[in-house]
């Protein structure tokens, strides 16, 4: 009752609907949007505070195209003391390997694009999800929500991923600013869990839109290929009747700086000859050491990908030796080779850093938990072997 006598005060009219039970952030949603009367369907999470101005830029740009999503900045709002700070215009949408939604730096193709002005609307790849302007006609010829999904996580980029591949067009508006209440932790339980929700919602999502990477995703997330996914015909019907194009063209053409594997040489563990381990990421941060353990063949943190453009990465990180003497390190990958470019010689089965001519080596006198450079002396600890674990290769066309 206090938020109806609240909201009859706001000089625009505004309705209050509730639903009769706990249904989750999209099914609520999609109750909002069947009692929308304008043109255009403005979503908004609860912990927002609008900036002057916020509204025009977005229906300014639907205006022009009706296919367009738009998206304001996104601004933060300290949990702790509600003080306003502005966001960056220079990063947009990304995710990584699990499908965990990303800021990253626009790049300068991007930027090309807008001819350097950051005044100018920016593409997109993903959208955080919580923040949106739409063309209500256009919002259900896209398909809406997938209804299979419960309470959140996996939404946005399904809607990202669905809006690219099907012809429409997502941009973040730098003139328009939204705050946001980014909060530590969430106030409220996912029933089965937070893992389980988001497991189901990203499997739906892997299985409608990812094509032949779904497989590398559930490699790398083991936990969603057990969850039980539920009927999707109607979201890859959907799929056919929008005559939707594939992943790859995605990848290629919309967000060719993924860290997903599209040109490959190997895709899997990477095994030392002498040791029998693998190297392992441990769930380790960018700038601390690569780890060595047992290659337990479940994929996760053992996967790593060879790339053609000499890089072993995992995920946003990479393979970095600036130091020879030290550990090597995982750091964010910058596509720059340097330190992070790696020659693996099949026949040799040796690894070795291009800068500084040496190998890499799983020394158990050393650190056996780590991996190391080392002079080349073709020793057994100096042998790796890398496997792809994957049926399917990306790089194929």
């Amino acid at each position: 009752k206090k938020l109806e006598d609240y909201v009859a005060t706001l000089p625009v009219e505004t309705k209050v609907l509730r639903t009769e039970k706990r249904s989750g952030l999209i099914r609520a949603r999609l109750l909002g949007a069947k009692h929308v009367t304008g043109q255009v369907i403005t979503f908004l999470d609860a912990h927002c505070e609008c900036a002057d101005g916020w509204l025009e830029p977005l229906l300014a740009r639907i205006v022009l195209n009706r296919k367009t999503v738009v998206c304001p900045v996104i601004d933060v709002i300290s949990d702790d003391t509600f003080e306003y700070v502005t966001a960056s215009d220079m990063t947009w949408g990304g995710f990584n390997w699990k499908l965990n939604f990303r800021w990253y730096r626009v790049p300068q193709r991007e930027m090309t694009r807008r001819n350097q002005d950051r005044t100018a609307p920016l593409r997109t790849p993903t959208m955080a999800g919580g923040l949106f302007s739409i063309d209500k006609d256009y919002f259900y010829e896209l398909g809406s929500y997938d209804e299979g999904m419960d309470i959140w996580g996996g939404e946005n980029l399904e809607m990202s991923f669905r809006i690219w591949m099907c012809g429409g067009i997502l941009e973040i508006s730098p003139c328009s600013h939204v705050g946001h209440v980014f909060r530590k932790s969430t106030p409220y339980t996912f029933p089965g869990g937070t893992s389980h929700i988001v497991n189901h919602n990203n499997a739906r999502l892997a299985e409608v839109w990812m094509d032949e990477w779904k497989h590398f995703y559930y490699a790398i997330n083991p936990g969603a290929s057990n969850v039980e996914v539920g009927d999707v015909s109607e979201r890859l019907a959907l799929r056919e009747k929008l005559k939707c194009k594939s992943f790859r063209w995605y990848l290629e053409n919309i967000y060719p700086e993924s860290q997903m594997p599209l040109d490959y040489y190997y895709l899997g563990e990477i095994k030392n000859v002498d040791s029998q381990q693998c190297l392992d990421t441990m769930s380790r941060k960018s700038g601390e050491k690569v780890g060595m353990s047992y290659c337990h063949g479940l994929g996760g943190n053992q996967v790593f990908a060879y790339t053609k453009r000499s890089q072993i990465m995992s995920d946003d990180n990479c393979l970095d030796a600036s130091n020879i003497v030290g550990p090597v390190s995982l750091i964010r990958c910058h596509g720059l080779e340097g330190n992070q470019a790696w020659v693996y010689d099949s026949k040799e089965m040796t690894i070795k850093h291009k800068t500084t001519d040496q190998c890499l080596e799983h020394s158990m006198s050393a650190d056996q938990y780590a991996a190391i450079l080392n002079e080349c002396d073709g020793s057994r600890s100096q042998q790796w072997t890398m496997k792809s674990n994957f049926h399917w290769q990306a790089s194929s066309r």
